[in-house]
């Protein structure tokens, strides 16, 4: 019941009333005048797109807000994003001017950085028609003739920069390589060589790396270092010469022994020499005295070192997750972006390259006896086939639906990107692959074969119209793809060619059927690779192929691997391997209506013993609906199945619809013409 006070109040005049808000109109009044002049800001309305903008030639003390005032570094605009209030904000975009952005250490990303709800996903984004560079690499100027008349050129290095590349305007230069000058017999620690080596007196011996082509198999290409040199002995770093030529080897129930990390040793004397002062003679080598730091280079006909630009990698990581599944982000993109000039040394050290497959190789002190090894040795490290991943200039983990669209990775001395464990529903699109040390891309990692949780798991990645070429320009034994253990993802519709080994890797923990022993259990499952064109694979090595399958690959033929759709040629190596290749406990692989053409090695291999079923038949593996020459025969046993397959002489006799539908799609084969700026 309302008082009388109440009524009072309300029963007053009208005029009583505009003198009570009077007051309140002139605050009004006010606060128009101060939101008219810009003097206030509101908080933007639910839903505002918000906009920000980076250029190199921008300042962190602008707003950032447009274009002629924008950041100068992604930190700081990074920083801007993660302000953002996500529940009222619509799209975050963060646009990037072209351009060189050198980082300083690496960026970062977080689940502060992550999009969803009203503001979708956060991209990062090239400006129209602009080419920005996001850059791990240092400029080297001051070059001067070393002498009248010299070839040789010389500039200043960085105090304490080491790196393994150099980079003359865009283009790789070759670290100074050339022959073994002597010959040599192996030690325990090195090799012994006839009285009076010459390299004895070579400036800085111990900075020379010996190189093994096919020295760890005819898959691999390991280096390592030269600890010293004397008249008559040169002595190898450590842990690397052991790692290289002390594996364990396993002994079979037939009594054949196998080793389980590939060939047991290097028992041979160096395939190359690099990075020696001696052996600069070429034009487009260079030599990096880290000692007295300093850059020695012949130039290329046309080089004008006044004037090129001349780029040395120093940071390793240009961008990269916490690695914390409690830290994850999500919703992001990258699109039209450049990533370039990323270092890796870690070859340069006493760890060496002791390769065992794909990149991923051998270190510690005993790595060669435990590593990996598991149950198989005593003391052996778990899981099996856990051996060290090479990192990717660009690395993700723990994540959800990050994209890369139209992204280009190049001038990189490791991999490119890694989409590593954890990462799930991520998507690669349209981007280009080249110059790259070693993979181009990782998937997924080989250390949580059996993941205890769902967020380890790495699943749902689409790889879809991007080219690779000229990847694992460093590190040979390298491929375009590699996936370990993943799930329910698609490698479809790229285009890999003029790589030096296998083009798509997957799969991994296949090996102890060597010994008559199943392979390692996984989660791997509902991977399809399709549609690919591959050609001129295989240039270096051997025993690989275009599609190489290691391990089980699902449950069941159903939930197995899908090889399908791919168009292969050009395979001309002569040492060994398959074009469409099942290796080592590959297990529910299906492949059909792929097409393969001009090859020197046979279309597909090969059966394997089933020993995780321990039950006398093969690994399972459907192949029908093939167009190769010289396939396998039909054969209907055993689980394996190969029917309705056509022989042919070449690609005439290919249907049109298979070669039409393989490689890049119609709207995405710009990138074909893409150029690194």
């Amino acid at each position: 019941m309302f008082t009388s006070r109440h009524r009072v109040r309300f029963a007053q005049p009208a005029h009583a009333f505009r003198l009570f808000i009077g007051p309140y109109r002139i605050v009004a009044a006010f606060l128009c005048t101060l939101l008219a002049v810009g003097a206030l800001t509101l908080p933007a309305r639910a839903s505002s797109a918000v906009t920000y903008f980076v250029s190199p030639g921008g300042s962190d003390s602008n707003p950032g807000t447009s274009a002629d005032a924008p950041f100068r570094t992604l930190t700081k605009a990074q920083t801007a994003v993660r302000a953002i209030d996500r529940s009222t904000s619509g799209p975050i975009t963060v646009t990037l001017a072209g351009g060189v952005y050198r980082l300083a250490k690496t960026l970062t990303f977080t689940a502060a950085d992550s999009g969803g709800g009203t503001a979708g996903t956060v991209w990062w984004k090239a400006a129209s028609g602009e080419s920005p560079v996001v850059s791990g690499g240092v400029q080297i100027t001051g070059w001067a003739r070393t002498g009248a008349g010299s070839s040789i050129w010389a500039a200043p290095a960085p105090a304490g920069l080491d790196t393994r590349q150099l980079y003359v305007d865009g283009v790789r230069a070759q670290r100074a390589t050339g022959a073994l000058p002597v010959s040599v017999k192996q030690t325990a620690t090195g090799y012994t060589t006839a009285s009076g080596d010459p390299m004895a007196d070579w400036r800085n011996p111990s900075a020379m790396e010996f190189v093994y082509r096919g020295g760890l198999g005819l898959w691999t290409e390991p280096r390592c270092p030269v600890a010293s040199v004397t008249s008559t002995t040169i002595t190898m770093a450590q842990p690397c010469w052991n790692n290289s030529t002390q594996r364990v080897m396993r002994t079979d129930d037939s009594g054949r022994t196998y080793n389980l990390v590939g060939r047991k040793s290097i028992t041979e004397a160096p395939t190359a020499v690099e990075n020696a002062y001696e052996l600069l003679d070429k034009p487009g080598e260079f030599y990096l005295d880290r000692t007295e730091h300093r850059f020695y280079y012949i130039p290329r006909s046309g080089e004008n070192l006044a004037t090129a630009d001349v780029e040395a990698p120093s940071l390793d990581t240009l961008m990269a997750t916490s690695g914390k599944s409690s830290d994850e982000p999500s919703h992001v993109g990258f699109q039209g972006i450049q990533f370039s000039y990323a270092n890796y040394t870690t070859s340069n050290t006493g760890t060496g390259f002791s390769e065992i497959q794909a990149t991923y190789q051998v270190t510690g002190s005993t790595g060669y006896a435990t590593q990996g090894l598991c149950t198989f040795v005593s003391g052996g490290t778990c899981p099996y086939g856990n051996w060290t991943k090479m990192p990717g200039a660009v690395r993700f983990t723990y994540d959800s639906s990050i994209h890369f669209d139209h992204d280009y990775f190049v001038h990189l001395g490791a991999a490119g990107l890694d989409l590593g464990n954890g990462s799930q529903n991520d998507t690669v699109t349209a981007c280009v692959f080249t110059d790259i040390s070693g993979n181009g891309l990782d998937l997924g990692g080989v250390d949580i074969p059996q993941p205890s949780n769902s967020l380890q798991h790495t699943s749902g990645i689409t790889v879809k119209d991007s080219h690779f070429y000229d990847t694992a320009a460093e590190y040979h034994g390298g491929v375009a793809i590699d996936a370990g253990y993943i799930e329910t993802s698609t490698i479809t519709h790229n285009q890999i060619d003029h790589v030096p080994y296998t083009a798509i890797s997957i799969g991994w923990g296949g090996w102890p059927d060597k010994v008559s022993l199943p392979a390692q259990p996984n989660y791997s499952n509902d991977n399809t690779v399709s549609n690919n064109l591959i050609y001129d694979h295989m240039s270096l090595l051997g025993d690989g192929g275009a599609v190489y399958t290691n391990g089980i690959t699902g449950t069941s033929m159903a939930s197995g691997e899908k090889v399908t759709g791919n168009v292969v040629h050009d395979q001309l190596n002569t040492s060994g391997g398959h074009v469409l290749y099942t290796d080592n406990g590959a297990t529910y692989v299906s492949i059909l209506g792929n097409a393969v053409w001009n090859i020197n090695v046979s279309p597909w291999g090969s059966k394997h013993v089933n020993y995780t079923a321990e039950d006398g038949t093969y690994d399972p593996t459907d192949i029908e609906g093939d167009y190769w020459p010289n396939g396998p025969s039909d054969y209907d046993n055993k689980k394996v199945l190969i029917q309705n397959n056509h022989a042919i002489t070449g690609a005439a006799q290919v249907p049109s619809s298979i070669i039409a539908a393989a490689g890049i799609e119609s709207q995405y084969q710009a990138i074909l013409s893409w150029q690194p700026a």
